[in-house]
């Protein structure tokens, strides 16, 4: 038998919650905003930021190493890949900073592994349960702000303690607004439901009429970011996800299409935020990097070492920290790999203390619990 409540959740409330993402809110009181767009694949580092300047590079990448001809030179050693073309700008302005020869201390190449050590923030696979951007959300300060995840789903490194939510465009025809109102007078009597209710449509207030914007159009997302980012009573914390980056045959091509969307992605995030850019910093990383050489059908495979990027008006950007290895035989990681010298989570520690001007050991310690004696990274914001 249906009583009042179970009709309105089986019918008109079930259809307009569906076009409607459930709003959740985490805690963060500050006008700092940032954003982890994670690569899922294994991006290659050494595609993206190609080290020109080493003697072997030319050599070992063959048909990869080409590309750079043309690409923005960024120093002595390194250039960027010419189809990034908006990020080769945020360089010169020094909204850009690249961090080469990085790794999270996950060694064993498997996607899903991997991909769970980076967002776990743990040493191991499957070692630490919770998200390190959810533990995150205990040490920056706290109050009336949101933290989102731009995907069907909260991505692992967005679980934890913390209420966090999603948001992604639908693919349903918009509800009028002649019953987006009815369905909120249903509502009203019901203090449960009125209040999600009244969280979904502030949410879509926010986004605007996007629901019929592909979320894999990269440009797409980087503008819905930044409107759910930018208002004053918008996210502070977001997180995108992008697939793509596993480069096995073919790779000239296909990375050059995954670096031009990514550029898009970046370049309508800062179009889209506005003055608060200047707020804003963006990490991009990937679970770890791809083989030195180039394989049988034009590819890389899974390696160790690769490139993650720090963007956004709040970076201290214009250089490239690398401690550089080299690219000779002798120097490769297992004889095959771009060896890691710097700690993922080094880099992303210090990136968030500074930005957030908390202590780095404790960021440290709660982000990335089980590393032990490794100093965050410092200089990387100009907070």
């Amino acid at each position: 038998m249906y009583d009042r409540r179970s009709f309105l959740i089986g019918s008109a409330g079930a259809a307009a919650l569906a076009l409607a993402p459930r709003m959740a809110f985490a805690k963060a009181d500050t006008d700092r905003r940032f954003v982890f767009i994670i690569q899922r694949g294994a991006a290659d580092g050494l595609g993206t930021i190609g080290a020109v300047g080493d003697p072997a590079f030319a050599g070992a990448r063959g048909q990869l190493a080409e590309d750079f001809a043309t690409g923005k030179k960024l120093d002595t050693m390194f250039a960027l890949h010419p189809a990034m073309t908006s990020l080769a700008g945020m360089y010169d302005a020094k909204e850009a900073l690249f961090a080469h020869a990085v790794a999270s201390p996950y060694r064993d190449r498997s996607h899903f592994d991997g991909q769970n050590v980076l967002e776990s923030g743990g040493t191991g696979a499957y070692q630490v349960k919770d998200g390190w951007m959810n533990r995150m959300l205990g040490v920056i300060p706290s109050g009336e702000a949101k933290a989102i995840a731009i995907s069907a789903t909260i991505p692992l490194a967005m679980r934890g303690a913390h209420e966090v939510t999603s948001y992604a465009p639908s693919a349903l025809p918009q509800a009028s607004d002649d019953l987006l109102t009815r369905v909120a007078a249903l509502y009203q009597g019901d203090s449960q439901l009125h209040g999600l209710w009244s969280e979904a449509m502030d949410t879509r207030q926010l986004t605007g009429d996007l629901a019929d914007v592909s979320v894999k159009n990269a440009a797409a997302t980087g503008q819905l970011a930044a409107r759910l980012l930018a208002p004053a009573n918008g996210a502070r914390i977001a997180m995108i996800e992008t697939g793509g980056w596993d480069t096995h045959a073919g790779q000239r091509g296909r990375l050059t299409a995954q670096l031009k969307g990514l550029d898009a992605m970046l370049a309508s995030l800062k179009t889209g935020m506005g003055p608060a850019w200047s707020d804003t910093m963006v990490l991009v990383a990937t679970e770890f990097g791809r083989t030195v050489a180039v394989n049988g059908t034009g590819g890389t495979d899974h390696g160790t070492g690769s490139a993650a990027m720090l963007v956004g008006g709040a970076v201290k950007g214009g250089r490239v920290v690398a401690d550089w290895p080299g690219l000779g035989q002798a120097a490769l990681f297992e004889g095959r790999d771009l060896k890691p010298t710097l700690g993922l989570d080094q880099f992303v520690a210090g990136a968030v203390a500074g930005h957030y001007q908390v202590e780095p050991g404790k960021v440290m310690a709660t982000l990335f619990p089980d590393t032990k004696g490794a100093a965050p990274v410092s200089g990387l914001s100009l907070a």
